[in-house]
């Protein structure tokens, strides 16, 4: 077992390629193991295993600064960084991260959960060496698995090669980010393109000439000499300027016909490559001329790998590569994923609402799948759009479609819309246009831990100016509000936000409707009033029987509509002695805040506890309902304040 004998990346440095090779074949089935009893990211680890050793053979972490984007390629990294035996507690309370944690390791530089950031981070910490405050020898920036469909990685491009940054930039392309990459740059192995699985000679020959191109371009003695080649030509009298620029003219030509990614060079950065991303030696001896030539400038090299291999189950899922898995028997594969409870819901929602009103679309970033919109996509392909990992490009795009007559539906996990709130408030809703927001995984959605807990969407939306907030606390809830958006934003956006996992299943009669309130529980001279909004109600209601037990009558009221609120619902909470509120979104600026300011101003005797989040990055635990717990959101807690009362 080879596995064994790696605790370092120094470890890795007296292997043979034959060693390396098994060596490959045990971290999958070591990754495959390990994701199997936990959950987690699988594809993508898969697909960055020989990229990962070549790294860690060529460069001297930490000395030189590994930076991963997005963080969950970066399983092979913690497992040659020694953090093997912290697989068992992948995600787990307590447990290792799935993604790079500053706290468990100095390999870690980046909590990069997020995607297209990793360059700005380079692109920072290449000027504080710079200036002498950084000691990193060399800055690496490994970004792949799609986001380089994100316009942050090109605006930090644009930078690092304005100013000659010496930053190396390992672009994993495996043709994918969740789904298949949306962009023109990706040079994809996934068999996607005819001619790539069927050559003509021609593309055969240009193939050949491309990769001669690379070697030479990577060569330091040709770059040397082209160098002097260049300042001869540019010293000659009278024609020197002409015959620099006609010297340029034709590398330009040669390399827009062999290598079309020259657009890298435009911003002032080489590009190498492809490269094959599972032959170690090749990438190896790429990187150390890498190295050799980033004394002149920024460098990008291309490397080529595939999403989920070694594991049939994974090469064989044409979706996402099972780029996420839950538990499952590692033998078989996991089951093929569907869109479960609220997602579920709302995958049947629009598609419902889509045939009644031709004017709506779809937009996605990157997550068709995640977000329940493969249904929408197959039954409406025209109408559904997938811009990338792009949600800023998302939502204005979506302003624009809406301007122009159509009705958009932007289904997007409210942490990602965090990323474009400047968009949301100043290109959608200060123009008061008629897009719909449709909030997967909001409140705490477990695993995935602090950067995925979508927390903050309700205290930001409920400021916008304009913006209606919903909260479905039902699959029959989300179907109904999803119903009325597309009716209410004639007069500006809207939200409707629900969170992981499963949905309630209700009656009819306990479905409300617009933007109105609906009293759950009307308690006969009831002194307490709760307040619920979305997921919550459940809580409430499971605590409102608890206390009818003990005869102690309670009213609960589902929001349903966070912003505006419905006046009806804070006339009569404002009766009761007591009014609770609880919501899984953060406490402060919340919904529950401005419940109690509206009570106050119509008796100021009512007491208000207000339940919610702290404002603090949460960890990851499995069990949302944990987390829950752990901050007095639950009927346990809510019983015991009401009886203190």
């Amino acid at each position: 077992m080879y596995l064994e004998r790696v605790s370092t990346p120094a470890d890795l440095r007296d292997m043979s390629y034959t060693e390396l090779e098994d060596l490959a074949g045990e971290i999958r089935d070591f990754i495959v193991a390990a994701v199997s009893e936990t959950g987690g990211h699988l594809g993508s680890n898969l697909g960055a295993v020989e990229l990962t050793l070549a790294l860690h053979r060529v460069f001297h972490s930490p000395l030189d600064a590994i930076l991963w984007d997005t963080g969950h390629q970066a399983y092979v990294h913690k497992i040659v960084t020694g953090r093997q035996a912290q697989f068992e507690q992948l995600r787990q309370v307590g447990g290792l991260s799935g993604y790079p944690s500053r706290e468990e390791s100095d390999h870690d530089y980046v909590e990069n959960s997020h995607a297209s950031t990793i360059l700005s981070y380079a692109y920072g910490l290449a000027v504080a060496r710079d200036a002498g405050v950084d000691d990193h020898r060399h800055i690496v920036a490994v970004i792949g698995d799609g986001s380089m469909t994100g316009g942050m990685a090109y605006e930090a491009l644009n930078n690092i090669g304005h100013g000659k940054k010496r930053v190396i930039m390992v672009l994993n392309d495996n043709g994918r980010s969740y789904a298949p990459t949306v962009s023109n740059l990706s040079a994809s192995i996934q068999g996607q393109d005819e001619r790539a699985a069927h050559p003509s000679f021609t593309d055969r020959v240009t193939e050949k000439l491309s990769e001669a191109l690379t070697d030479i371009r990577l060569n330091p003695v040709y770059v040397r000499r082209q160098r002097r080649l260049e300042h001869f030509l540019e010293g000659l009298p009278l024609v020197g300027h002409q015959a620099g620029s006609a010297m340029e003219a034709f590398k330009a030509g040669v390399r827009e016909f062999l290598q079309p990614p020259s657009f890298f060079e435009a911003l002032g950065v080489r590009y190498v490559g492809p490269f094959d991303g599972h032959d170690v030696e090749a990438m190896e001896h790429a990187l150390l001329n890498a190295i050799e030539l980033s004394d002149e400038g920024p460098i990008l090299v291309h490397m080529l790998t595939q999403k989920g291999r070694g594991y049939s189950p994974a090469e064989d899922d044409d979706e996402k590569h099972l780029h996420d898995a839950p538990i499952f028997d590692p033998v078989v594969g996991p089951p093929k994923a569907v869109s479960t409870g609220y997602t579920q819901a709302f995958a049947e929602a629009i598609v419902k609402e889509a045939e009644a009103d031709d004017r709506i679309v779809a937009i996605t970033a990157a997550m068709p799948g995640p977000t329940g919109l493969l249904p929408f996509q197959e039954r409406f392909p025209h109408r559904f759009f997938d811009v990338g990992i792009a949600e800023q490009h998302a939502v204005t795009g979506a302003a624009g479609m809406a301007m122009g007559g159509l009705r958009p539906i932007v289904a997007i996990y409210s942490t990602f819309l965090n990323r474009a709130w400047d968009q949301v408030v100043y290109d959608v809703a200060l123009h008061r246009l008629p897009v719909v927001f449709c909030l997967d995984r909001a409140g705490i959605t477990g695993p995935d831990g602090a950067s995925h807990h979508g927390v903050y969407d309700m205290a930001l939306l409920s400021k916008v100016p304009g913006m209606r907030v919903l909260a479905p606390s039902s699959a029959q809830e989300l179907a109904q509000m999803l119903h009325d958006a597309v009716q209410l934003a004639d007069s500006g956006p809207i939200v409707v936000r629900y969170a992981r996992g499963a949905a309630r299943q209700v009656a009819e009669h306990e479905v409300g409707t617009g933007l109105r309130a609906r009293r759950a529980v009307a308690g006969d001279d009831a002194t307490t009033c709760i307040i619920a909004i979305g997921k919550m109600l459940e809580i409430a209601e499971k605590a409102a029987a608890a206390l009818a037990v003990d005869g102690l009558a309670t009213t609960v009221w589902d929001a349903r509509c966070c912003a505006p609120l419905d006046p009806e619902m804070i006339a009569d909470a404002a009766r009761h002695e007591h009014v609770i509120t609880i919501e899984d979104g953060i406490r402060v600026g919340g919904i529950g805040m401005t419940i109690a300011d509206e009570v106050g101003a119509i008796d100021a005797s009512t007491s208000v506890d207000v339940l919610g989040l702290p404002t603090k990055f949460i960890p990851h635990d499995p069990k949302s309902a944990n987390i829950h717990a752990r901050y007095g959101l639950d009927a346990d807690h809510l019983v015991q304040l009401v009886r203190e009362r």
